[in-house]
């Protein structure tokens, strides 16, 4: 039996969480919601995940500085990450970008794919 995929989400607004939560389970993928940047850190340490999701509008995680991070960590650099946002934030989305966010949707369109992205990162 193969292992299932890991993603890691950095999600603090509930709705989201569960929304992830619940398309996860579906999928068939293994989820690890942190809703801090120490919850986040440590979660990488243990293992390397298929994906990291974050919400570019945490207030707890520090989204830009963690998309840095992991960007410049050669061992995580090629996890693909997917930021979301309100469309209204171009400011914010250009930095997740400089930073080195791989795909950044908006919140509307990250709900709406958000299925078929787990589900691909899942195998399913």
């Amino acid at each position: 039996m193969e292992p299932q995929a890991v993603v890691v989400a950095a999600v603090e607004d509930m709705f989201f969480s569960t929304k992830i939560e619940a398309a996860a389970r579906r999928a068939g993928v293994t989820l690890k919601l942190v809703i801090d940047e120490k919850q986040l850190e440590e979660s990488l340490n243990n293992s390397a995940p298929s994906l990291i999701i974050i919400d570019l509008n945490s207030r707890t995680c520090d989204p830009i500085g963690s998309i840095r991070r992991i960007k410049a960590n050669a061992s995580l650099a090629r996890i693909h990450m997917i930021g979301f946002f309100s469309h209204v934030q171009v400011e914010l989305e250009q930095a997740a970008r400089s930073a080195g966010c791989d795909q950044i949707l908006a919140r509307s369109a990250f709900s709406a794919r958000l299925q078929a992205i787990l589900s691909a990162c899942g195998g399913r």
